[in-house]
């Protein structure tokens, strides 16, 4: 059986379960949430019109909505995986 490949974007890895997309390592301090809040039909794909974009704190003891470090909204999977990875680098660099 081949092993699957990992998605990843600018080195860190990209996990997806339904409509929400996680960036980051689960082991590191932060990690970045994208939920699609909207879609739009394009021929026979179904793409992502409205994203939120969450910088969340990893740690298991923090209440979900405690772990929310910044929160945003972006037209389009790309702008908002965009703006998700310059917060992930800032906050790994700076804390």
């Amino acid at each position: 059986m081949a092993a699957a490949k990992k998605l990843m974007y600018k080195g860190l890895p990209l996990r997806r379960k339904d409509n929400l997309i996680y960036y980051g390592n689960m082991s590191d301090k932060y990690i970045v949430m994208l939920q699609i809040l909207d879609t739009e039909p394009v021929e026979d794909l179904s793409l992502a019109k409205r994203v939120s974009v969450q910088l969340q704190l990893t740690d298991p003891d923090i209440r979900s909505r405690d772990r929310v470090v910044k929160k945003g909204e972006k037209e389009g999977l790309y702008t908002a995986l965009d703006l998700g990875a310059v917060w992930l680098e800032r906050a790994r660099t700076n804390g």
